[in-house]
C-alpha cells in the first residue's frame, strides 16, 4: 500500500510550526528532520523538511520559501469532545498573530487555516430532525469559535 501525506508549505518556519502543533495535538511527535545540502533550493544546512505526526496522522513541513501562501481552501479540522478542548485549542492557535473567522475557522500564526469542531455540532446537524438541525446551522453561523451551549439551546427549541 502507498503511504500518503499532506505536505505543508513553509516560509522557513516549518519546524517552528510542527513543534507548536505536536505540542497541542495528543498522539503528536515529530518523526524527521532534513537538512538542504549544498545543491539545492534552499539555504546548505537549515531545515529542509520536517516529517511529523497529529494524532497519529503524517504530515511533512517543507521549508519552501515565500512563492506559496496558504489559503482557506485547505483546512485542518479538529473534532472536539468538549468546550474546555475547543476552547483550548482556539486560544492556542489564534494567539500570537493567529485570526479569527467565522464558523469555527481560523488561521494560525502560521497562515495555515483550522475548523476547530465540537463533535456534538456535528451530531446536532446530521440527525434526522431537519427544523432542529436548521436552528443548530442558525445559531452556529453567528458564531465565531463556537460555543457549545448555545447550539444545545437551539436544539432545544
Amino acid at each position: 500500500m502507498q503511504n500518503i501525506s499532506t505536505c505543508l508549505w513553509y516560509d522557513g518556519r516549518a519546524e517552528e510550526a510542527a513543534t507548536f502543533y505536536t505540542s497541542l495535538i495528543p498522539n503528536s511527535r515529530i518523526t524527521g528532520i532534513s537538512h538542504y545540502p549544498d545543491a539545492g533550493a534552499g539555504e546548505p544546512g537549515t531545515v529542509m523538511t520536517v516529517s511529523f505526526e497529529l494524532d497519529g496522522r503524517p504530515y511533512v513541513g517543507l521549508n519552501g520559501g515565500p512563492v506559496f501562501q496558504f489559503t482557506e481552501a485547505v483546512s485542518l479540522q479538529v473534532e472536539c469532545d468538549d468546550q474546555a478542548e475547543v476552547d483550548r485549542l482556539w486560544a492556542a492557535l489564534t494567539a500570537d498573530g493567529g485570526e479569527e473567522s467565522q464558523c469555527g475557522w481560523l488561521k494560525d500564526r502560521f497562515g495555515l487555516s483550522w475548523q476547530i469542531t465540537p463533535r456534538i455540532l456535528l451530531d446536532l446537524v446530521s440527525g434526522e430532525d431537519r427544523d432542529k438541525a436548521a436552528r443548530v446551522m442558525g445559531a452556529m453561523l453567528k458564531m465565531r469559535k463556537i460555543e457549545i451551549q448555545p447550539l444545545l439551546d437551539a436544539a432545544a427549541g
